[in-house]
Formats: C-alpha cells, sequence, structure tokens
C-alpha cells in the first residue's frame, strides 16, 4: 500500500500530529463534497423524492455491505442505522430472549461503560432476574460457564488497547451453550476482523472512529445468518418492518438483517461515510495492520526511551493490543492538555490513561518522532504544571 497516497485523502491541519482515529476521525477530503452534493443536489433538488431517486432508503444496507467487507461478514448480514448504544441494546435483548433458561450476562471491566449502562437498564426493565456478571479481563475464559446467556464484550479495550481473542473465547461460549456478543467499536478499520470465522453470533459497532464518518456517525449492526430470521427485534421500529410503507398497525418483522432497522437513516452522516469508505476500496486491513504495528512499536520504544516518568498500560505484546497505546501519568490529564496546546492531538480517560491512536491511513513514522519529541519537552520540562491545563473540560 501507498500510505502516503492515503494520508492525502485526508484534511490534517497544518501544524497538527493527530494521534486521536481511535477517537473521532479525521475528515476525507472527499466527504464534504459528498454531503454538499446530498444537500444541495439531492435534498435541494429532490426533496422527499431523493428517497427513491437518490436511492437514501437502501444506504444502511448498501454500506452495510461494505462495512461487512471489513468485519469478514457475508453480504446482507450488516446494516447501518442510529447509535452504538442502541445496536447494543438491541443485540442484546435478542440474545437473552434466544436463551430464556439462563439469566447471566458476563462482561468485563474494560468494556466501554455504555454498553454495561445498557445491560443494566434492560435487566431492569425486563425485571426477570437476569444478572450482569462483570470481571477482569483476563478472567473472562475462566468465567465462561453454563449459567451464561451471553458475553458482551468489546474485542479492543478502549482504555489499554488490550486485545480479546475473539475465536477463542467466542469457541468457549458455544461449547458453554451461550451466544457471543461483540463490540468492534476500536477494531473495525484497525485490525482484520472475521466475524464469521470467529463464530460471533451478533456484532456491533461505530463509524466516526477508524472508519471516518465524521462526528455521531451511525452504528451498524451484524447478526450471524443462522439468526438473522428468528431473533426477535427489541425495538421495534417501523424502517425494521416488512413492508414499513402498509402502515399497518401491528409490527411483522423484516426479513433477516433488515428487522434490525429501526429509525430514519440519518442521510446526511451515511453520505460523509460513503465517502470515508471510497478510501478502504484502495487499502488491505492487513497491510494496515502490520503498519499499524511497525508505528505503536516505534512509539513505545522512543517514549520509554525519553519519558521514563510514563508507565506503559498496553500489552506490550503487538499482537496481544489493537491500534492504541495507552501511557499513564498521575497528572496525564494535564500532560495530554499540554501536548495539546503544542498540536499533538491524543485524548484522556480516567483516572490517569493518555491514549495514542495509529491510524497508518494518515499517520507516518515522521509523525510518531515529531509527537515523542514534543512529548518528552512536555515532560522533561514540566511544561504541564500549568493551572489551565489541570481544569477539566466537559469532553476529555
Amino acid at each position: 500500500m501507498d500510505f502516503a497516497q492515503t494520508k492525502s485523502l485526508f484534511h490534517l491541519p497544518e501544524g497538527v500530529i493527530y494521534l486521536d482515529g481511535n477517537s473521532l476521525g479525521p475528515l476525507p477530503k472527499a466527504a464534504a463534497a459528498r454531503v454538499a452534493q446530498t444537500v444541495t443536489e439531492e435534498w435541494g433538488e429532490m426533496l422527499i423524492t431523493g428517497w427513491n431517486k437518490a436511492q437514501w432508503m437502501a444506504q444502511p444496507a448498501r454500506l452495510g455491505d461494505r462495512i461487512g467487507r471489513l468485519i469478514g461478514a457475508p453480504e446482507g448480514t450488516v446494516v447501518l442505522g442510529d447509535t452504538l448504544s442502541i445496536k447494543v441494546y438491541q443485540a442484546l435483548a435478542s440474545a437473552l430472549e434466544m436463551r430464556p433458561g439462563r439469566k447471566v450476562i458476563l462482561s468485563d471491566s474494560g468494556n466501554f461503560p455504555t454498553d454495561l449502562y445498557m445491560a443494566e437498564e434492560l435487566i431492569r426493565s425486563l425485571d426477570k432476574g437476569h444478572e450482569l456478571r462483570v470481571v477482569a479481563p483476563e478472567d473472562v475464559a475462566a468465567s465462561i460457564t453454563d449459567e451464561i446467556a451471553v458475553t458482551m464484550l468489546t474485542e479492543v479495550d478502549y482504555r489499554t488497547g488490550r486485545l480479546h481473542d475473539m475465536a477463542g473465547l467466542t469457541s468457549k461460549v458455544h461449547a458453554a451453550g451461550a451466544l457471543a456478543l461483540w463490540d468492534l467499536a476500536h477494531s473495525a478499520g484497525a485490525l482484520p476482523v472475521d466475524v464469521t470465522g470467529a463464530g460471533a453470533d451478533f456484532a456491533v459497532g461505530c463509524t466516526y472512529k477508524y472508519l471516518n464518518s465524521g462526528p455521531g456517525g451511525p452504528a451498524f449492526i451484524y447478526v450471524a445468518p443462522d439468526h438473522a430470521d428468528v431473533v426477535r427485534p427489541a425495538l421495534s421500529g417501523w424502517l425494521g418492518h416488512e413492508a414499513p410503507f402498509a402502515f399497518d398497525l401491528d409490527y411483522r418483522p423484516g426479513r433477516g438483517i433488515e428487522r434490525m432497522r429501526v429509525g430514519t437513516p440519518p442521510v446526511l452522516q451515511m453520505a460523509a461515510l460513503e465517502a470515508a469508505m471510497d478510501v478502504w476500496d484502495r487499502a488491505d486491513i492487513r497491510e494496515v495492520r502490520a503498519r499499524s504495528i511497525e508505528l505503536t512499536e516505534l512509539f513505545v520504544a522512543l517514549v520509554e526511551e525519553s519519558c521514563p516518568e510514563l508507565v506503559l498500560a498496553s500489552p506490550r505484546d503487538p499482537a496481544r493490543r489493537g491500534s492504541q497505546i495507552t501511557f499513564r501519568h498521575p497528572e496525564g490529564y494535564a500532560v495530554m492538555q499540554a501536548l495539546i496546546a503544542r498540536g499533538v492531538i491524543g485524548d484522556f480517560r480516567a483516572p490517569d490513561n493518555m491514549r495514542f491512536g495509529f491510524t497508518p491511513l494518515y499517520i507516518d513514522e515522521d509523525d510518531v518522532r515529531d509527537g515523542v519529541r514534543i512529548l518528552a519537552d512536555v515532560m522533561q520540562n514540566q511544561l504541564w504544571d500549568r493551572p489551565d491545563y489541570r481544569t477539566r473540560a466537559r469532553v476529555t
């Protein structure tokens, strides 16, 4: 792959080293024109006829298939729409209903909190004695017993980048008679994923991180083909109906993955995602992964050499982590603000985690070296030690 060529496809502000694509991907240059076309030529000129003429209604399935190619899903098994929290709720509710004799949802403490929140509130709504059991990430395998209805795991830990063994854990889940739900928020577009090969029952993910759809971009959901026509969607929105425009008063689920649609698709966001996915037509996820490992290994080596007071929180073995590196420091928030003020953008996660994302589509070795040089200056000269850098913003 020509990574210099893919880097040219993104708008990267002058003087900025962007190491936060694991939180929000940068703007693909083609996205602005694609969204403008949707606004002016489609919405502006076609008005409501755009649903047919511009095929807006088909976008969720069309984009689902494009994402499916990145996560090892067959055509017709992935659909876009709504938020990741909604998709987690849908998948989890469906999985619990498929295992009526079991009451335990197994997750881990490295899972993103919203997944746990959705599980807790679903349990309260069902009021049937279900339990959310949260264990340490390294204890998941040993905790898979015949009590478990479904495991709900994020493949890549959002704080540390720790990578679960999807295939190995899913095999153990199935041997115990349970179902496996995987959150791919930090996986899709960062490393090779094979939901089919791993045997995942459900998978969900967002598109605004490594897939670069922009803030608030829609989420996706995958349902294994064996389940697609039997799962009952807990959120029975009109676009998941078998015939949405029949306007029946009674709900009949659509065929296959279509039943997992809920509300009206966000057409403008999906236009941005279409442009972003065009970049992936030039990319090989295996080469992206290999280059990501090279960049993260370089970053770790340089940081540990020049900033010994920072503690590596990510797994040292690159095969056991995603495409991010996390270092810990008691003043991590202030350090990150000092870095951002000097043009190196990462982010912070409580209590003391500084996260740095590495996306080879637009990050190269010079970015890594320059970023570490600035980080070393901030640490060695205690440039973070200012009251304004310690004042927490609403988004960290």
